[in-house]
């Protein structure tokens, strides 16, 4: 009864509760192991935010107790506590709450007289030997208790003795430092900082630089791990709260600049994460660590997370919100001209550090500069003239040396910046009516000069962008000639202003627009028939421009890919929607014209237009099968009729055939079925596609393995099993028998295609090989340097982390059992360990696969007896990796 009272979380949570248990301790000798075997059994089910409580309980019993039963407390429970605190394994679920009992007792010894000799003593036979251990993760746990509860020392010692003990400590501190496992050195890293800020004043100077100079010197440049590298920076923010650091570091960091460029993207977060805590802290001036040429460079490039830090750190620097607007404008010019991406990154995020009427305010600033730059160009005033606009004159008193509309690419810059800022606070004008109509009536009051001066292409796109912010009748000299710029563009013209183009007229409603332009350049099923009839009835006239298929497949294809686009062409009347997915499909008949007359000229669709129609027909059915799901499988059924289609026509023709003349043609129908294919994986990815649907696609699979050669379709075959097997386990099905025989067909299509490639690999090994010669295999560092089929198959997998770890536990278990045996086997199992380790679902039994791979290669110890042999330099090679993996 009363050992329960200590799983009892109400007597855990109160205070009276606390109290009693703790006094049950003093109770008998012979019941403390009792309660100590209990709570420790119950660790693993208690909260983390419980263990403050349980550690108050042994921490209340030491005080209390005496003789004995102290004796018992410190060494039966508290000493237990460090011991597990140091062998724990870290995956161990109880290490974290071990760790926090001891972070109690460490945080009383300042407050409470004698917890520091406790710990010194109890620590003493147990913390100092875990720091000599041969086990790295030990020796990682040892470190964290030594930094945590430093320094550790009897204060009933002489002074000469404690002095010595301390420089013994300092010394750890170096040991760690130089640890071969990159987990101690982290540690090491955290002890160095916590303890220099915490005990700066009373540190020896010299032992102080030196610990600092190999932390920013060495540490920060460790090329064997980037999590010892962030580490670095993650912890020298520790130091910077202790102002006397300031001077030192200010002397020390500049050193550290081009780990802004470090090619790990954690230690860059933690550089720039550091750079601002400096900026905060007033420790020195950033530029002066890391120049802006710099920041700015990797604000160019860098990642989100990188981007959004550096923005944060130089944003009073471009966006001084507490000096005269125009001075916003005099900084948006020099970012422009430093670094145009960089000053288009900066404003994308600007908006998150200040209000959005600060970046309308910018907005017409920029507007109000480019309209002086104009006046300027037109009427080149003499010196005394005065202009009509104050604002507009003191723009010009600023930038006057600077700007000018002759210059493209800052004119450029700033209409591109006008266009982020605008898109950034959109959703804001939208709750604010007024403000969204004062910027569009400016805006359209200047665009028609704007679209007369900035000429050059990088000036009209973001122009065109504009445009399509506002409504058509605030333009419409613009708007009513976007339909015949679209028309008159040349087929296969490399400029992209289209894009933007076609944006304009979704977003005013003018997709139908669009769609009219599109069907009259693509073909129709019976256009020539029809062409006859109506002939013979009326007199018609022709319309003499020239039809543009492949040009109407650019704007479909661009319509269909951008989320917003698609939207507006989805919600076209149903009517156009299915004459535009019939004429489509006309690619169908075309690609068979293809296939089936040597050099003939399809009727419809070109050569290279035919398989991207195909794609887009494929791709419109799936959208409006999405769309119109509530009405059945209307358009899902059309994609089911291609697969007849596909069967019919285009297998049957490739088994007919002779290889020759198939080689002719592989291009064409290796088109066709990885097209098909990738519609079909995507279809059950998104849970449009049915049982019946799963079931049909497999058995076609199935088919594609028996009539065509190659494996070019083994990558999407292989995402296509793990989506139809992923679906099948979510889904709601009638009964289990439909899901047990669905998968049954899984593994029979998967069993085909390694037949098919053992097939394909037997008549042209050199197909599968990633290096010829033995000398040039190296252990593999990504996916990409396995080869092909292992490659597709290890791709598949790590995209999962449960995939992962299930492969994981069967390859060991192979391994064990020795179903993988062999030395070349057991070299395949090292490379695909190594792959996975290295990618982002990285895995704790990776180490456990390891380790077991290793015991199995040293069964083979005796062959590095021989002479030099393939098994041999295989045999070390994967041992010498092994080592490497598992001592990391």
């Amino acid at each position: 009864m009363l050992l329960e009272c200590f799983i009892n979380i109400n007597y855990i949570k109160k205070e009276e509760g606390r109290r009693f248990l703790s006094c049950l301790f003093n109770w008998n000798i012979n019941f403390i192991k009792m309660i100590h075997g209990t709570i420790k059994n119950q660790l693993q089910g208690l909260q983390k935010s419980l263990m403050v409580y349980i550690a108050e309980i042994y921490f209340r019993a030491w005080k209390k107790a005496s003789g004995k039963i102290l004796e018992a407390i410190e060494n039966d429970c508290i000493q237990d506590f460090m011991f597990h605190g140091i062998h724990l394994p870290r995956r161990s679920p109880v290490h974290s709450k071990v760790r926090e009992v001891l972070s109690y007792f460490h945080h009383q010894k300042k407050v409470r007289q004698g917890v520091e000799e406790m710990l010194y003593r109890l620590y003493k036979p147990i913390l100092w030997r875990g720091l000599k251990a041969r086990n790295s993760e030990v020796r990682s746990n040892a470190a964290l208790l030594f930094v945590e509860a430093f320094p550790i020392r009897d204060p009933n010692l002489h002074a000469i003795e404690m002095d010595s003990k301390i420089q013994k400590q300092f010394e750890e501190l170096y040991s760690l430092l130089e640890d071969p496992y990159p987990m101690v050195r982290s540690t090491g890293i955290l002890g160095v900082c916590k303890i220099t800020s915490k005990y700066w004043e009373m540190m020896p100077p010299t032992i102080l630089i030196d610990l600092l100079k190999k932390v920013t010197g060495e540490l920060a440049f460790d090329t064997s791990s980037a999590d010892v590298r962030c580490s670095v920076f993650k912890c020298l923010p520790m130091i910077l709260d202790n102002k006397l650091s300031h001077p030192l570091l200010e002397q020390l960091l500049p050193a550290l600049r081009y780990s802004l460029h470090d090619n790990s993207e954690k230690v860059r977060v933690a550089f720039v994460d550091m750079l601002l805590k400096i900026k905060a802290v007033r420790a020195a001036k950033f530029w002066k660590i890391c120049p802006m040429e710099h920041i700015l460079v990797r604000l160019e490039t860098d990642s989100r997370p990188v981007s959004r830090r550096l923005v944060s750190l130089i944003f009073n620097s471009f966006l001084p919100v507490n000096q005269p607007e125009e001075v916003w404008c005099e900084r948006c010019v020099t970012l422009v001209q430093m670094n145009h991406a960089a000053a288009r990154r900066f404003y994308q995020y600007a908006h998150e550090h200040t209000a959005c009427t600060n970046i309308a305010k910018l907005i017409h600033v920029i507007r109000h500069c480019l309209n002086a730059c104009i006046q300027r160009a037109v009427r080149e005033p003499p010196e005394d003239e005065e202009e009509e606009d104050g604002r507009e004159k003191e723009n010009v008193t600023v930038l006057d040396k600077t700007l000018s509309v002759n210059d493209v690419a800052c004119m450029a810059g700033l209409l591109e910046i006008i266009v982020i800022l605008w898109k950034s606070i959109d959703r804001s004008m939208e709750n604010n009516k007024e403000a969204k109509l004062y910027t569009i009536n400016k805006f359209a009051s200047v665009l028609p000069e704007y679209l007369k001066v900035f000429k050059d292409d990088r000036c009209k796109i973001p122009l065109f962008m504009l445009m399509s912010f506002m409504p058509a009748s605030a333009v419409p000299p613009f708007s009513c000639g976007v339909i015949s710029t679209l028309r008159s563009r040349e087929e296969g013209a490399v400029d992209k202003s289209y894009c933007t183009l076609l944006d304009c007229l979704c977003s005013w409603g003018q997709v139908g627009h669009i769609l009219e332009l599109v069907d009259n350049w693509l073909p129709t099923e019976h256009a020539q028939a029809k062409s006859n009839t109506a002939s013979k009835g009326r007199v018609q006239i022709h319309d003499t421009r020239p039809v543009k298929p492949e040009l109407a497949l650019v704007y479909i294809e661009y319509l269909l890919t951008h989320p917003k686009n698609r939207e507006c062409l989805l919600s076209a009347p149903r009517k156009k929607l299915n004459h535009l997915l019939k004429a489509l499909e006309t690619s169908k008949a075309d690609l068979e014209s293809l296939l089936q007359t040597p050099g003939g000229k399809p009727r419809g669709f070109s050569e290279a237009a035919a398989p991207r129609a195909f794609g887009l027909h494929c791709r419109l059915s799936i959208h409006l099968q999405h769309k119109f799901c509530s009405e059945g499988k209307v358009y899902l059924s059309m994609l089911e009729d291609t697969g007849f289609w596909l069967e019919s026509k285009i297998l049957s023709f490739i088994q007919d055939q002779e290889e020759d003349y198939l080689k002719l043609h592989r291009v064409i129908y290796q088109q066709i079925i990885q097209t098909y294919l990738t519609v079909c994986k995507d279809v059950v990815m998104v849970g449009l596609g049915d049982h019946q649907f799963q079931m049909q696609l497999l058995q076609r699979s199935l088919g594609i393995m028996q009539t065509v050669k190659g494996f070019f379709y083994v990558s999407l075959l292989l995402d296509i099993l793990k989506e139809i097997t992923g679906s099948s386990l979510i889904q709601k099905t009638d009964s289990d028998e439909e899901v047990a025989m669905l998968l049954d067909t899984v593994q029979k299509v998967f069993q085909k295609m390694l037949e098919c490639i053992a097939r394909s690999f037997r008549k042209q090994p050199e197909e599968g090989l990633r290096v010829s010669d033995v000398e040039e295999l190296t252990p593999p560092e990504h996916l990409s340097d396995l080869p092909p089929f292992s490659r597709c198959l290890i791709g598949i997998i790590i995209k999962s982390s449960n995939v992962v770890r299930s492969f994981l536990d069967e390859l060991k278990a192979c391994v064990a059992s020795n179903d993988i045996e062999g030395i070349v086997c057991l070299t395949a199992a090292v490379h695909i360990i190594l792959v996975i380790n290295a990618g982002k679902h990285k895995s704790s039994k990776v180490r456990e696969v390891a380790a077991t791979v290793h015991r199995k290669l040293k069964t083979f110890m005796e062959i590095t007896l021989e002479e030099d042999s393939i098994e041999r330099f295989l045999y070390e090679s994967s041992s010498r990796t092994l080592g490497e993996l598992l001592n990391s």
